[in-house]
């Protein structure tokens, strides 16, 4: 905690101190007409995104709805392989067959001013909660609910400069600005609250949800987030949903952390709009029967299974092939349209450099991308926007779409951008880094696993502590897993005190390691129990040879 420079305020987050909702744009406009919406009987219509992200938000803002006493509440969550990121032209179809006359958005609708403006002629008004950046102008809606509207960036700007300049103390709500789609969505919920809308105190049973979506979304884990994820996590121990905790028996997950939210939760959470439809997700989400959430969980489980398998033989594919010497990776193959996000993480991960993944769908180019350090994604799609049928994202994450005799020009398009910026050292940003060195072995015990737990969950801007171990004797050393893919080793320090550390998916060289060797490892650590024996073990992140 001393090497962060983390206090109590950090550890033990207080609810109360939770951003006033208020201070984001459009939302009272929203609070408005969502009571005109209760008041009139209207029927209304959410309409999310197929993320993990987007349906935790959509999840949450009809639950939110129904609290507040609008009876007919109806969601639609885009198809990825119809209708792409977005808002689609199948809402407006299903709006006037509906006979819907307000559309709420969550975790999308900032650039889909021509879907809005066609809603509004059909006399549907929208709302639109979102996060994402803005690349032109605002969507003619009622409200546009988003931290990223550079009138609110002004606004945190301006009250960050009182607070440097102003002797007296005033609140900080910058926090708001880092916000999920379902942290935004989460926030309109406490909003509707603070305007007596829905009982007090109910919108705290909402925070399960909004942690997901704001952890498997890679949200920066501070000030707002922080909150959000600590009293998430809470909720989520305490869950009644029957389709979480049908999801976390199959997933095998027994602790409440980041690990488990976001490695086996998230991706089988998102795997429904990967492989199928998101809808699976979202009614796992939604039931109150045990039964039908069994059977959603046992779906979502092996429709993960199926993108994991696909996702390995795209990566074979490619090492075979190889990706290039331009400081952007940009492929293109016969690639599931679902998995083409997580190739790219992967390649980004493998070769250190920004990447983006196409595969072709209905004669058009859909991609993802995937990016870290000084290269955003979102900035470098607006340098290609004559060339893009669609695009949208975050400064690390992007989809868009593309002509196929476009490819090319894309690929140097990307590239070129990137050389005009003069990026150095982007590596660094990737760098295994040490919070702190320890080389005796006792030291790292349950005491300490113990006062680590304070910090979860881990995530942006609270990474999981990262210590090095140096100089150790390998004990013993062996592969195992399917094609001898994971590295298992056992270290010894000066003083005997022995530690088992694992590497998942290790490089080559790591696993021609041998006993009698000496290494310096950087690793996290996990606690395991077996047989009633509780230990300390490790997760190699960085291992390296010393001669």
């Amino acid at each position: 905690m001393r090497v962060r420079g983390i206090g109590e305020d950090f550890l033990h987050p207080k609810y109360e101190k939770l951003s006033k909702p208020e201070n984001l744009p459009d939302i009272d406009k929203a609070v408005e007409r969502l009571n005109t919406a209760k008041e009139r009987k209207e029927k209304v219509l959410i309409y999310g995104d197929y993320d993990v992200d987007g349906v935790t938000a959509t999840t949450i803002l009809y639950e939110t709805l129904k609290l507040m006493g609008i009876a007919e509440v109806e969601t639609m969550l885009p198809d990825r392989f119809k209708d792409g990121y977005g808002m689609s032209r199948r809402l407006v179809s299903r709006a006037k067959e509906t006979g819907v006359s307000l559309v709420v958005t969550v975790d999308c609708g900032s650039n889909n001013g021509e879907i809005v403006e066609e809603l509004n002629k059909a006399a549907v008004d929208v709302i639109v909660t979102d996060h994402h950046e803005i690349a032109g102008e605002l969507p003619q809606a009622v409200a546009v609910v988003s931290p990223k509207r550079e009138d609110f960036r002004r606004k945190v700007l301006d009250r960050q400069a009182q607070i440097v300049a102003n002797k007296e103390k005033l609140v900080d709500f910058s926090g708001l600005g880092e916000l999920s789609g379902a942290g935004v969505a989460f926030m309109l919920a406490v909003a509707l609250k603070n305007a007596g809308l829905i009982p007090e105190g109910q919108e705290k049973w909402l925070l399960d949800l909004a942690m997901i979506g704001t952890i498997c979304d890679a949200m920066i884990l501070t000030k707002d987030n922080r909150i959000i994820c600590k009293y998430g996590a809470v909720v989520l121990s305490k869950t009644k949903r029957p389709g979480l905790m049908e999801l976390m028996r199959v997933a095998g997950m027994n602790k409440i952390n980041t690990e488990g939210i976001g490695f086996q939760l998230g991706p089988r959470l998102n795997a429904a709009g990967r492989m199928e439809t998101a809808e699976i997700a979202l009614n796992l989400l939604k039931t109150k029967s045990k039964v039908k959430a069994a059977r959603y969980a046992e779906d979502l489980n092996r429709l993960n299974a199926e993108r994991r398998a696909q996702q390995n033989r795209a990566m074979e594919e490619l090492a075979s092939s190889g990706v290039g010497e331009e400081p952007v990776i940009v492929v293109k193959g016969n690639y599931g349209e679902g998995i083409v996000g997580i190739i790219a993480g992967r390649i980004t991960e493998q070769y250190k450099r920004p990447s983006f993944v196409l595969t072709e769908v209905d004669g058009v180019l859909k991609g993802s991308g995937r990016s870290f350090g000084e290269f955003n994604l979102a900035e470098a799609l607006k340098n290609c926007s004559e060339i893009l049928l669609s695009g949208g994202g975050h400064a690390a994450a992007c989809g868009m779409s593309i002509k196929q005799e476009n490819f090319e020009e894309f690929k140097e398009r990307v590239n070129g951008y990137y050389r005009s910026l003069g990026l150095k050292n982007q590596e660094r940003f990737l760098d295994v880094k040490e919070d702190i060195s320890v080389s005796e072995l006792d030291k790292l015990n349950l005491e300490l696993m113990e006062e680590i737990a304070q910090l979860e969950p881990f995530g942006e801007g609270n990474p999981e502590p990262i210590f090095l171990l140096p100089d150790m004797f390998v004990q013993d050393a062996g592969t195992i897993g399917i094609n001898g893919k994971h590295l298992r080793i056992l270290i010894r320090d000066d003083n005997g005190k022995t530690m088992k550390l694992v590497a998942f998916n290790a490089p080559k060289e790591w696993t021609e390691v041998r006993p009698g060797a000496r290494v310096s490892v950087f690793t996290v650590l996990s606690e395991n129990e077996w047989q009633g024996t509780r230990s300390v073990e490790g997760r190699i992140l960085k291992l390296r040879v010393e001669m």
